[in-house]
């Protein structure tokens, strides 16, 4: 029996990977999408541009990470299957480079656990706590069981000089999680130096990420 090419997921990702690209969060060839295929995982492939990636071009690996069929996987794409392994709940994962969280994660004498802070209670209900996880060369391997041991407690995590992952239950979500975390990061940015009124923890605390 041959495998499943499940259409409808590869329609789903390409038309999230669209989104991406027209609001400006990734440029060039960066930034990646996964989402479950059965026991499968799809996700763009290496040297791929988000707004031209085609359904027929994407990546199969399993839930380690490694390449099943199609094209070459993205070099980040073992970190889109550890975040996957690690929440069971969620069904799609984004990853962007865009330019306002890109600029937090080189910030010095920040709160790594929780790197931006609530802003609004959309980011409180988006995203929570932000960890921000040291630095890593692009496709390093030691990266997979770092972002797994945070993506259990964390759906949104940053990798320091790079960018954010965001998981949710479909990619949908996932990309609203992803905007969230650059709009926030650009409210920080523009406000950096100013006295600000951040949600106080028992503001945030009703308004936790919704699973989506």
């Amino acid at each position: 029996m041959s495998e499943p090419d499940h259409q409808a997921e590869r329609d789903r990702l390409i038309a999230t990977a669209r989104a991406i690209a027209a609001r400006s969060l990734t440029h060039g060839s960066t930034g990646n999408v996964s989402i479950r295929a059965g026991a499968h995982i799809l996700v763009t492939p290496t040297g791929s541009g988000l707004a031209t990636v085609r359904a027929d071009e994407l990546s199969v690996i399993d839930t380690h990470g490694t390449h099943v069929s199609g094209a070459e996987p993205s070099k980040e794409a073992f970190l889109h299957a550890a975040i996957l392994r690690a929440r069971p709940d969620a069904g799609a994962v984004v990853h962007t480079h865009s330019t306002h969280a890109a600029a937090v994660s080189c910030l010095a004498d920040v709160d790594r656990r929780d790197i931006l802070p609530p802003l609004t209670a959309y980011y409180a209900m988006r995203v929570g706590a932000l960890p921000m996880l040291p630095y890593f060369a692009p496709g390093d391997s030691r990266m997979a069981s770092a972002v797994e041991r945070l993506a259990e407690e964390h759906p949104a995590l940053l990798l320091s000089n790079h960018g954010p992952f965001a998981a949710a239950s479909d990619p949908e979500h996932a990309l609203e999680m992803a905007e969230e975390i650059e709009e926030t990061a650009k409210l920080f940015l523009l406000l950096r130096g100013a006295r600000t009124r951040p949600l106080t923890d028992s503001q945030r605390a009703v308004l936790s990420p919704s699973g989506h």
